[in-house]
């Protein structure tokens, strides 16, 4: 699929933090004398999306937004780079040939592009939630048809994919997810009552965009981790545990029934789990800040607190109902997400919103193609924003 040796990629949302930390191993791992890059894609960064196609030699860049695609196309004239816009730019760029395709896109709007990867057979290096959240098994069966690996590039389920003994799965008892706990960790719910999205989006350990920080700030980021790490895995619900360590050193664990606990651990840095699956199964060399084990002093857990965060207890009620619960969670809460960040509801409304609509959605079909899960996520949406008016 390359030329000589190089490896052909694509990345989605390249101008995210994951998107910019992967064209930066990219660069560690050798840069065009190891890889072309086919696509890269972005939003509403018009300058540092240009940019980026014209350091890597991309040969498409697509903002995901129609209406700008005259002024990309201004900021590419004369490299010969293809451009393209909206959602079919998107869909193009997922089917441009190449083996490796990073899926970055925030929220449901990476679906339908990384979908379009899987089902040519691309490796998919998953750093969207809202693949498997919202679309579950119908996302893990075009995998399996188009022939491609899905790798996961979430540091927790990166770090379980590292420790998950393939011929050991018969003895896997359980996972264990860790979260940092966010900035409101010891917060009470008066104080978190009166935040705004500029407080919520500031994290204690990791450098993230807008929406994921302040979902980790209400752990919907941790519930929809949940639900991913279910499919993923292949586990039930009850396997699942969440833990709040706030040095965010431990990434996550695997317990077996033999009573052994296996961990893998690492700096707060995303580019080692995006580096694993980009050089998986071998292992490369990054320069990522190594652990200082005398340095490190102690590491703390604590039970999450499901009072304050409840969105941990909405992720087991849409694990345990199954059908389309994941896709009515993530639009419902995409959409009270966006209110909160406009400062149109406060910091806690947002779960009541996504529990209500839930409640009311509790009796969709189940999802047997792809338009079901589409129509359950718009109706949540719609549900969503007539409790926000």
């Amino acid at each position: 699929m390359a030329s000589g040796d190089r490896r052909r990629l694509a990345v989605l949302g390249s101008t995210g933090s994951i998107g910019t930390s992967t064209l930066d191993v990219v660069e560690r791992l050798g840069g065009r004398d190891r890889f072309e890059i086919a696509a890269v894609t972005g939003n509403g960064n018009i300058p540092l999306l240009a940019e980026q196609a014209r350091q890597v030699g991309a040969e498409l860049a697509v903002t995901a937004d129609e209406h700008r695609y005259g002024e990309l196309k201004e900021a590419l004239a004369g490299s010969g780079i293809d451009v393209a816009a909206g959602r079919s730019g998107l869909i193009e760029a997922a089917e441009r040939e190449a083996d490796w395709v990073m899926a970055a896109i925030v929220g449901n709007a990476g679906l339908a592009p990384t979908l379009a990867a899987a089902r040519r057979g691309a490796d998919i290096a998953l750093a969207n939630k809202e693949c498997l959240v919202s679309a579950g098994s119908l996302f893990l069966e075009a995998v399996r048809k188009g022939g491609g690996r899905l790798l996961p590039v979430d540091s927790e389920h990166n770090a379980i994919f590292q420790v998950l003994e393939n011929d050991q799965r018969h003895a896997v008892e359980r996972i264990v997810l860790t979260a940092s706990g966010g900035p409101f960790r010891t917060k009470s719910l008066e104080e978190m009552r009166h935040v705004t999205a500029d407080i919520a989006r500031a994290h204690p350990n990791w450098s993230m965009g807008l929406k994921i920080s302040i979902d980790s700030a209400s752990m919907f980021n941790k519930a929809l981790e949940m639900i991913e790490a279910r499919h993923l895995f292949g586990l039930r619900p009850d396997q699942i545990e969440v833990i709040v360590h706030p040095q965010s050193v431990i990434h996550s664990m695997v317990g077996y029934t033999d009573g052994s606990v296996l961990a893998q651990l690492g700096c707060p840095d995303m580019r080692t789990a995006i580096g694993y699956a980009l050089s998986y199964p071998k292992r490369c060399d990054l320069p990522v800040e190594r652990l200082d084990f005398a340095k490190l002093a102690r590491l703390d857990f604590e039970p999450p607190d499901e009072v304050r965060f409840p969105a941990l207890r909405l992720a087991r009620w849409a694990m345990e109902a199954g059908g389309v619960q994941g896709a009515v969670l993530n639009g419902s809460k995409e959409t009270a997400l966006e209110a909160f960040i406009k400062g149109r509801i406060g910091f806690l409304a947002m779960a009541d919103i996504v529990e209500k609509v839930m409640d009311q959605l509790a009796d969709l079909p189940a999802a047997t193609t792809m338009d079901d899960v589409f129509a359950a996520d718009e109706k949540a949406r719609q549900t969503a924003a007539g409790l926000i008016k």
